[in-house]
């Protein structure tokens, strides 16, 4: 890997401080460092000399991998820029949770030196997809169809292959890949699904009836719903950081796309880990462990 470029979180001064300690790391190894405009503008003068400014944009036609400074969402935003090209990223948590970006920002020399020497692992994660008006867009975690500016629930009339499934009367529906099984699907109510399974989840928010429980569908399905809002209007929320406008009798497609995200992990690390470590999963109220003596 000779062509590295870094995106970061611009909202949080501590993204763009290791991001600068790893830009001096990688200058030091003699590997060429891409950084956007907007971050290059923020870089102290010392470091601006180390590093090749270009639009964001351009990163899947140049960078070998993605080393992303922030949480989850960080990662989430740069997939949209590379994931086309299968650039791999690599996450450095300055975040909170840090499920997906997995490589503590304090260890940031052993990591940078790891993906130099080929000592981690690369997965493959499925993305979803769906078209608004002609144009496609995509979500590595969800899509969420949810109410808009009114306390009233709306109702989504929900098909699976074109055999119907459900109409949700709730704050919404979350339509999640096995990477985003541990996000706000989590958070309702949903099962975690292993990253390898193919299938996806339909996970309602807030129903209005006990009857109502997450579903899990394969992958190879085409999932079709139709919004009915008391408002007449509703939401698609893509990842938590893309948002369209619906209309009552809009029609939406969710599908697995013909692209996957490719992220950088830890060698040594499974996703069990990442569950006991990030989610407390399985600990032993007696014991507060989570792992056999």
């Amino acid at each position: 890997m000779e062509k590295i470029a870094i995106y970061e979180n611009q909202n949080k001064p501590e993204a763009i401080k290791w991001a600068e300690l790893a830009i001096k790391i990688l200058f030091s190894k003699g590997k060429e460092t891409l950084v956007s405009n907007e971050l290059h503008k923020k870089l102290s003068q010392e470091i601006q000399k180390l590093v090749n400014p270009l639009p964001t944009k351009d990163f899947e036609k140049i960078a070998d991998v993605v080393i992303t400074f922030g949480g989850d969402g960080t990662i989430l935003s740069a997939a949209r820029y590379v994931f086309k090209s299968e650039v791999p990223i690599m996450g450095i948590n300055v975040g909170k949770l840090g499920f997906l970006a997995e490589f503590p920002h304090n260890k940031i020399e052993e990591a940078v030196e790891n993906l130099l020497t080929g000592q981690y692992r690369v997965v493959d994660r499925t993305i979803l997809t769906t078209k608004i008006d002609g144009e496609s867009i995509y979500a590595v975690n969800d899509f969420v169809i949810e109410k808009m500016l009114s306390s009233r629930m709306i109702t989504l009339h929900t098909y699976s292959n074109e055999n119907y499934v459900a109409s949700y009367r709730a704050d919404g529906l979350i339509l999640t890949t096995p990477t985003g099984s541990t996000a706000y699907s989590l958070a309702c109510g949903g099962p975690i699904i292993a990253p390898s399974a193919k299938v996806m989840c339909l996970t309602p928010i807030s129903p209005h009836s006990l009857n109502f429980r997450p579903l899990v569908l394969p992958d190879e399905n085409t999932v079709r719903v139709v919004v009915e809002s008391p408002t007449g209007e509703a939401k698609l929320v893509g990842d938590g950081q893309i948002e369209k406008v619906l209309k009552t009798g809009d029609e939406l497609n969710f599908s697995i796309a013909d692209y996957k995200i490719k992220l950088i992990k830890p060698l040594r690390n499974t996703y069990y880990d990442v569950l006991r470590a990030k989610l407390l999963w399985a600990v032993d109220p007696t014991t507060q462990k989570n792992c056999p003596e």
